[in-house]
């Protein structure tokens, strides 16, 4: 369901894996009864038309069901737990020019990433919270 990658991308409005995500999401918050049932209907594409047309947009992913948003802020502090450090530590680094300035371009670069990428995590959890 998640792709060879096993991620889903989030954007700063947005999911971008926003179909892998919304039938994931689906599945994981099933009962076992809802989940044979979708599963014998023959067609996990066989979505309704207006799911389809909804976007998972941030505000959308605040609307969502209790268990179904409790398993997305859970999931998304484990990920931020995957990072040997936190968002106000990659800050203090950016803000800290003469510590910032020692590190090499690859590692300037690499802590920018990061950097967005926990910006968006905490967003994310703040919506979800």
């Amino acid at each position: 369901m998640v792709g060879e990658e096993g991620a889903f991308v989030l954007g700063w409005d947005e999911v971008l894996t926003e179909e892998e995500l919304s039938t994931t999401l689906k599945v994981l918050c099933m009962s076992e009864e809802e989940f044979k049932e979708y599963k014998e209907q023959d067609g996990w594409e066989d979505d309704s038309e207006e799911e389809e047309n909804t976007t998972l947009s941030y505000e959308a992913l605040s609307r969502l069901k209790t268990p179904c948003k409790k398993l997305l802020y859970d999931s998304v502090l484990l990920t931020l737990e995957s990072y040997g450090s936190d968002l106000k530590a990659e800050q203090d680094l950016l803000n800290n020019k003469e510590a910032y300035e020692k590190l090499s371009r690859r590692e300037q670069q690499a802590l920018h990433v990061r950097y967005g990428q926990k910006r968006i995590l905490h967003q994310l959890l703040e919506l979800l919270h």
